[in-house]
């Protein structure tokens, strides 16, 4: 038998994982997930001060700005909590799933291979219906509903469920009609039974305002690339924006 790491090896191991460059466009939502896994692994354990802004922000590669949405993210889904004064900093007060977190975690345990399963099944219809639907002549009526929808999936968020949950059906409702305008019944029921299997996965998650004002853009992109009948720029716009949604479900539920 081969002996296994020394514990003190594995723990660097681990912050070498959860620390090393973010290499994706997407650097709020990766630096969320690897934050929250490693709370949720027990890699930052509850009591745990977080490394100084300027050590994270570093060794992610990102700018200080971006990392401290990130936290204040965190901060707000009940992860952590700032302290000031003498032996302040950021600490971690996460000890179990909270405020309703513990269904959403009961439920992606429960999907299991099947909820990476999905997001991989997501990464390759949505951009493809997106890349196809670029490709059509469109008419004027489908443009312009294309661009009704999103502008209500741009609508403020509220401070309410109701308003949250509202906002969660018409960024849905954008996705479908891409898909629906790419002309394929085939691949717009695939969109349709990928937006099924993470609706309640999604609405689950924390409502971080950074990640819906990031959501906002790339759904413009998405849209502006449709329109303008640029099949590879709406294909990567939502390749990033998927790949963004993953990151955070993977960060608060797996």
């Amino acid at each position: 038998m081969v002996a296994g790491p020394a514990a003190s090896n594995v723990e660097a191991l681990w912050s070498r994982s959860l620390f090393r460059p973010v290499r994706d466009r997407n650097t709020f939502e990766v630096a969320v997930e690897r934050l929250a896994q490693g709370i949720r692994l027990g890699v930052l354990p509850y009591g745990a001060r977080l490394p100084p802004e300027r050590e994270l922000a570093e060794r992610f590669e990102v700018s200080r700005v971006t990392l401290r949405e990130a936290i204040k993210a965190l901060r707000e889904a009940g992860f952590v909590e700032s302290r000031r004064g003498r032996g302040g900093g950021t600490f971690v007060v996460w000890a179990g799933a909270r405020r309703g977190g513990a269904d959403a975690a009961a439920m992606a345990r429960g999907m299991g291979d099947r909820l990476l399963d999905a997001l991989d099944f997501r990464r390759v219809v949505e951009p493809g219906a997106a890349a196809l639907a670029a490709t059509r002549e469109l008419a004027d009526s489908d443009r312009d509903y294309l661009c009704a929808c999103l502008a209500a999936a741009e609508a403020p968020p509220g401070d309410h469920h109701s308003a949250d949950s509202g906002r969660r059906l018409a960024d849905s409702r954008l996705h479908l009609a891409i898909a629906g305008l790419a002309g394929s019944e085939s691949l717009a029921r695939a969109v349709a039974d990928v937006q099924l299997r993470l609706d309640e996965l999604l609405r689950a998650i924390p409502v971080l305002r950074h990640n819906i004002a990031h959501s906002d853009r790339q759904h413009a992109a998405i849209v502006d690339a449709v329109l303008g009948g640029d099949p590879v720029g709406a294909r990567t716009a939502m390749e990033e924006h998927v790949d963004g949604t993953a990151a955070l479900l993977r960060g608060f539920l797996s």
